[in-house]
């Protein structure tokens, strides 16, 4: 009694947390959920307990109508529930029901109840599965059964947080991954699967010595028994719960040999800890090297001169770049090189050739390396699929004519990369750079789509000293980590568990080395960091704008860009020596600034667009894509216009500023009197342009969207709306960054 009651008095605590009662003690807060399962970890026979009052505290939030408690509960209760040595089915029953009801409610509950009823059905039939799966996929085990691998990827920009927390994060992960080993993990499946299906008359003390005295291929012979089981168990409809105990209790009884059954130990169901997932560091130092790194994690440097080389779906140059030590892919690529001109005539005649393959044989060409054309010259010839194994690999001879095509295997996700974003809206900006080069990259060949699932996830961070990245006015902690505060509005487990580290990461990075620092980071960051990537699968999509800038020098290119939170626009304060006089003469009259026509689609509530023209005298602007407005449409530009006002007094002229507001999709800005302004993006300094007499804004198009529609327009000229293929493909690009929840209406 006395166990469950502190169980349920933390339990309260964290509902308090989340109506906006936090701990009288600040340094508790966002620390509640990871205590509680932290004292569960070391009493694993009290899971069940912690299970029942979960599930009591759902009911009770069903019938009172407190949903905002649903989400928080459920996920606190699925990830006791995978760790637990043993779960009754009667309360494993309990929790299916519930979950099972959630489908009547609406997005995100009803989404969250389907996965978890879907995981629930196969724990119940083959209990230990969801744990087993787990630990194969993030540690990369190999199992035939079973062959999805993840891993996580840490993205922190050198420039935007001090060296101590790059240095800190890059010890604790490095600490995590070397503490553990492939045959460690095997044991901790093997033991839980065994413990999970026998319970109590699991022996597991001597189960563990056993495991730890076989040679590491017999390690790995019982665990592949075990997994076959299980997925087999979990993969037959039909299949009865002591069906699946009969089969582990043989693997058991094997195992143990002469070893007496039966003897478990007295003082209750020993856990099994989870291993830490795969996870590694990188400082964002290169623009491609979010790409490189998804490419390494499909074909590591060990398979890169196996038959299944990164050449037969890349661009050689492509591969180069990635692995520039590979001599097979250099011999390759050279190897490839064609002085064929292509005309049929210049082929060297051949020696009686027979009948049969005369016309196969003349026409046959060797792979070579192609001329790389843009994107749009390219369209004619990829199509749906192509760069996947379906196509044709290089080199091949075309198939005569009255034969079948041999079928395509369909391609799986098999691997899932989960990128965490450590920063502030600095290193988002980033990644929608990144994410935009990588889907235009996946438009012109196809590699990484069909066979990874990208999640992202952000985290955000403090800087600890103001960075001269930091734009002056964006000094204040809440502007430059406007994304993590509309996420945290938008879904309250994520305000709870993951804002918190906003200020946690740099105290803990700066404290002085000590065994309680080595504990406290160890153990807390790593398991938040693994706790947010398994239970943030909810996907909150941010539009990102696509911007065209314009020069003041006519030979300079416009150039292009993205931008993900915001674009600021400012006076460039130096005129040439010619113009300084004329400068300041006109600054009398007119006041500060510059002349501006401003031309947008104003969005108004029947959400029809507007067209409207502004002409002004301006000092700057601020479009800001994410704004405290929970009910603002994700997709607009909140727009901030400084607009400078002549005012006549009887002290004489006088100039004030106003602010001019609006929303709109679509805005296009020019400066008629060649005055040139900067403009920033996304409150980075390092994107800034100068220079700049004009800018066009909208929202940024999906690049699979942009190449089919051209490929319609080229068949169709005279085609003004989506048709065929066109009409099913997203048409904006959208940047999605998981939480718990995802937005909660």
């Amino acid at each position: 009694a006395e166990v469950e009651s502190d169980i349920l008095r933390r339990v309260r605590a964290l509902l308090r947390e989340l109506d906006g009662h936090h701990p009288s003690c600040q340094s508790d807060r966002g620390m509640l959920r990871w205590t509680l399962h932290k004292k569960i970890d070391q009493n694993p026979s009290t899971s069940c307990v912690l299970l029942r009052i979960l599930v009591k505290e759902l009911e009770r939030a069903e019938r009172g109508d407190l949903q905002h408690y649903i989400i928080p509960l459920l996920h606190t209760l699925m990830y006791t529930l995978i760790q637990a040595p043993c779960i009754p089915d009667e309360l494993c029953a309990r929790v299916y029901d519930f979950c099972k009801r959630l489908l009547t409610l609406p997005k995100p509950f009803c989404t969250i109840g389907l996965d978890y009823a879907s995981r629930l059905k196969v724990e119940r039939t083959a209990p230990g599965t969801l744990y087993q799966r787990m630990v194969i996929s993030e540690q990369s085990l190999r199992s035939a059964p079973y062959p999805y691998q993840e891993r996580i990827f840490i993205f922190a920009d050198p420039e935007l947080l001090p060296e101590a927390i790059c240095t800190a994060l890059v010890t604790d992960t490095e600490a995590a991954r070397v503490s553990q080993s492939p045959r460690g993990c095997m044991s901790c499946v093997v033991t839980h699967a065994l413990q999970a299906a026998l319970g109590d008359t699991c022996n597991i003390h001597g189960l563990r010595a056993r495991l730890q005295a076989l040679p590491p291929g017999d390690v790995e012979h019982w665990f592949q028994q075990v997994v076959a089981a299980v997925e087999g168990a979990g993969s037959e409809g039909g299949s009865e719960r002591g069906q699946h105990t009969a089969r582990l209790e043989r693997i058991y009884h094997g195992l143990l040999g002469s070893l007496p059954a039966g003897n478990g130990p007295q003082e209750g169901l020993q856990g099994t800890p989870l291993p830490n997932p795969n996870i590694s560091f990188h400082l964002w130092t290169e623009d491609e090297q979010l790409w490189k790194e998804l490419v390494l994690f499909l074909r590591p440097l060990s398979q890169s001169c196996e038959p299944d080389c990164l050449g037969q779906d890349l661009d050689p140059i492509e591969v180069q770049d990635i692995l520039p030590d590979c001599a097979c892919c250099e011999q390759s690529r050279f190897s490839v090189l064609s002085t064929d001109s292509g005309i049929e005539r210049d082929l060297p005649a051949q020696e009686e050739p027979c009948a049969a393959d005369s016309e196969h044989s003349r026409l046959h060409r060797k792979g070579g390396i192609k001329k790389k054309l843009s994107p749009l010259d390219s369209v004619a010839f990829l199509q749906p699929g192509s760069g996947g194994p379906g196509g044709k690999p290089p080199g091949k001879p075309p198939r005569r004519s009255g034969t079948a095509p041999e079928p395509a295997a369909p391609l799986q996700r098999l691997h899932t990369a989960r990128v965490v974003l450590l920063g502030d809206d600095r290193i988002l900006g980033r990644l929608a750079q990144a994410y935009h080069s990588l889907r235009k990259r996946e438009t012109r060949r196809v590699f990484l789509t069909p066979r990874l699932d990208l999640q992202f996830y952000h985290i955000p961070v403090a800087p600890g000293q103001p960075h001269p990245s930091a734009a002056a006015d964006h000094a204040g902690l809440e502007e430059l980590c406007e994304v993590a505060g509309y996420l945290g509005r938008a879904d309250p487990w994520y305000e709870s568990n993951i804002n918190t580290l906003c200020h946690m990461i740099p105290k803990l990075a700066t404290m002085p080395s000590s065994p309680s620092r080595a504990l406290v980071t160890d153990l807390f960051l790593t398991d938040v960091i693994a706790y947010y990537a398994r239970m943030g699968t909810q996907p909150v999509c941010f539009q990102v704008h696509a911007v065209k800038v314009l020069f003041r020098d006519p030979a300079q290119e416009p150039a292009e860009d993205v931008f993900l939170t915001e674009l600021l626009t400012q006076v460039q304060d130096s005129p040439s020596h010619r113009d300084l006089s004329t400068t300041k003469r006109k600054t009398t009259l007119d006041g500060p600034g510059i002349n501006l026509t401003v031309t947008y689609r104003k969005v108004v509530l029947s959400d029809r667009e507007k067209e409207l023209a502004l002409a002004l005298r301006s000092t700057g602007l601020l479009m800001k894509a994410i704004t405290a407005d929970e009910a603002a449409d994700r997709g607009c530009l909140s727009v901030t216009i400084t607009e400078i006002v002549r005012v006549n007094n009887l002290a004489g002229r006088s100039f004030s500023a106003v602010a001019n507001r609006f929303k709109t999709r679509n805005i296009k800005i020019r400066s008629p009197e060649q005055r040139p302004f900067t403009v920033q993006l996304d409150k980075d300094s390092r994107r800034t342009y100068r220079d700049v007499i004009g800018l066009e804004v909208s929202p940024c198009l999906e690049p699979s969207y942009c190449m089919q529609k051209t490929r319609t327009m080229k068949c169709s000229p005279h085609e003004t709306e989506d048709v065929g293929l066109v009409k099913y493909l997203p048409k904006s690009l959208l940047l999605p960054i998981n939480t718990f929840a995802g937005v909660i209406q």
